[in-house]
């Protein structure tokens, strides 16, 4: 049961290298909802194969044995190898746990602080534009109760010809018609759960935006003024220190690696193919859900015969 338990947490290593060749090889989009399915998978998996293994050294507590009518003590393996991967896992939850609320507090008070920034602007079809010197644009999500808005500074906008903003506009109306929001704090969220998720945020990130700018591109009409509009945002925005913190949710049309973003804009567009790498995605998290599913049922199995249930 031990050996079951412990495959779903070694199995979110193999992603990462997954999630770069997936993104060199299918279409952003595919990519994003492959990348972000298979980090929220595997993040479930984890917490819950965790939460798992820690239920053999909490049922050898009198009290939490006497709720399940434990009549001996539970067998999972090993007395000491089962108490060490117990208290591990204990110790995995608790930071798991301390990482979630730690990111989700910082997270809501940078969302409460970009909305505050362009509370009372005027707005004019879904755009805000702020009085700030320096270069920015973004996508705020709307909140329970409002719609999302394309938040814009005048020292973009001065950075930028007619054409070009429309570009980066198209960029920015991408991000809040695909709620690539919604993938960011997913991707968020699971990397919090494990370190090798963690290490896919970024992925997830870059992902959202290619789809943003191969969106920009067919709105324009110009793949070729697309990427101009992406570098020259970016070069402006880098010219100037760098403003307020904004939140993982707030996609910006200068975030992530941009000259890679300029050569995929200055290519072909991509094609919509099923790569090998989304194959072993789907296997990777099927591998982590019979594993898991199987490790529990095992337990199951030794709770039943710790309460007598079987000889």
């Amino acid at each position: 049961m031990i050996a079951l338990l412990l495959i779903p947490l070694l199995l979110p290593w193999a992603l990462p290298p997954l999630a770069r060749r997936t993104l060199a090889r299918v279409r952003p989009d595919i990519a994003l909802v492959a990348i972000t399915g298979a980090a929220a998978a595997l993040a479930v998996g984890v917490v819950a194969c965790l939460g798992v293994l820690l239920l053999p050294l909490v049922l050898r507590v009198p009290g939490f044995a006497a709720l399940l009518h434990l009549l001996q003590p539970l067998q999972a393996g090993p007395t000491a190898l089962v108490f060490t991967t117990s208290a591990v896992a204990a110790g995995a939850l608790a930071v798991t746990l301390m990482a979630a609320v730690r990111g989700a507090v910082a997270e809501a008070a940078r969302l409460r602080a970009a909305r505050r920034r362009v509370a009372g602007l005027p707005e004019a079809g879904g755009l805000s534009v702020v009085d700030d010197d320096r270069p920015d644009a973004f996508a705020l999500p709307g909140g329970p109760r409002g719609t999302g808005r394309i938040v814009v500074t005048a020292g973009m906008l001065r950075a930028l010809d007619s054409h070009e903003r429309e570009a980066l506009l198209g960029h920015e109306r991408a991000h809040l018609a695909a709620r690539h929001h919604l993938f960011l704090g997913v991707a968020a969220l699971a990397g919090w759960c494990h370190p090798a998720l963690a290490a896919v945020v970024p992925q997830v990130s870059f992902a959202a935006e290619r789809a943003a700018d191969e969106a920009a591109a067919r709105a324009c009409g110009d793949r070729r003024l697309t990427a101009r509009a992406v570098g020259r945002a970016a070069l402006a925005a880098g010219s100037r220190p760098a403003g307020p913190a904004l939140p993982v949710l707030a996609a910006g049309g200068t975030t992530g690696p941009v000259p890679a973003r300029v050569r995929a804009l200055l290519a072909q567009a991509p094609a919509r193919r099923v790569a090998p790498a989304l194959l072993a995605m789907a296997l990777l998290c099927s591998a982590a859900a019979i594993s898991s599913t199987a490790g529990a049922v095992w337990l199951h199995q030794g709770v039943e015969v710790a309460q007598g249930e079987r000889p």
